[in-house]
């Protein structure tokens, strides 16, 4: 199974759609490097399209997409009458498939980032059985039916977002993969973090608390997160005071105190030390930023 991996935010635009209802005599257009990727959704029928040297027998709520970068065509005429969606979207993102050697952004982080894109990936099967016909039918002709409305900005407004929902629902297709023993303990370790990052850290009460020795869920974190749960929750601290500072005015010792810092010189050192800069110095930036 080939999967096309989209790197978002920006999310992938749609374009433009259509429904056709081929005579058995109809087949798909041959078109090279198109610049666009072409969503194909069969509601009938089937509709044999070949794309690179693959040759694809789309039959009823089955779907598949054709890359911008390649070749395709019609592989033989319809034996029945046929329907299908048809619908073009681009993404101004990196994108790549499995065999490909095209590199999205690094996501190394687990956790939200203050002020920062947070970046992910998309991933949806290129051909493959519809999760829901009836949904997807929905979708695609809500979508059409916006088209009549010309570029207003409401209709425009709505079309992206009915094509967003769309593509989650395609991308319903993969079964959620099945989670390893070490990111299941790194997991529940790291939401135990985040719950009480405010008390003191004692490895031993988590341990207890997740049902995993201490050793087994450092190695662990280790490997999931490239961190230890000291410097994971130290970390994660520190973007909460990032929160505090940005959003309340208490003292910056007030601040130490409300993420779990017993000092508030420790907590200077520790954010400075993290972020390159004081945490004065970072809510000074931010309100001279702010009146700029």
């Amino acid at each position: 199974m080939t999967i096309l991996h989209f790197s978002v935010p920006p999310l992938p635009e749609y374009i433009m759609s259509g429904i056709c209802n081929g005579p058995m005599a109809g087949k798909h257009p041959n078109r090279r490097n198109i610049g666009i990727f072409d969503l194909l959704v069969v509601l009938s029928g089937e509709l044999d399209v070949t794309e690179n040297g693959t040759a694809y027998q789309i039959s009823a709520g089955k779907y598949l997409i054709l890359r911008p970068d390649a070749h395709h065509y019609g592989t033989k005429d319809c034996s029945e009458d046929t329907t299908y969606y048809w619908l073009h979207f681009q993404s101004s993102s990196s994108w790549s498939t499995d065999s490909s050697s095209l590199k999205l952004p690094s996501h190394d982080s687990s956790e939200l980032q203050l002020m920062v894109p947070n970046y992910f990936t998309l991933q949806i099967p290129q051909f493959g059985t519809l999760p829901s016909i009836d949904r997807t039918e929905e979708l695609l002709r809500t979508l059409t039916g916006l088209v009549q409305h010309g570029h207003h900005t409401p209709s425009l407004w709505k079309q992206q977002l009915v094509f967003q929902e769309l593509m989650e629902h395609l991308a319903g297709a993969l079964e959620p993969p099945i989670s390893s023993p070490s990111s299941t303990c790194a997991s529940k370790a790291a939401a135990y973090i985040r719950k009480y990052y405010r008390e003191e850290f004692k490895a031993q009460t988590m341990g207890e608390h997740i049902n995993f020795h201490p050793v087994y869920i450092a190695r662990c974190m280790q490997k999931e997160f490239n961190c230890s749960p000291v410097e994971y929750l130290l970390q994660y601290r520190i973007e909460q005071a990032k929160l505090l500072l940005l959003q309340t005015d208490l003292s910056i010792s007030r601040v130490a105190e409300e993420v779990g810092f017993n000092q508030a010189a420790y907590f200077t050192s520790c954010f400075t030390k993290q972020e390159g800069i004081s945490p004065r110095n970072f809510r000074k930036r931010l309100f001279m930023s702010d009146n700029s």
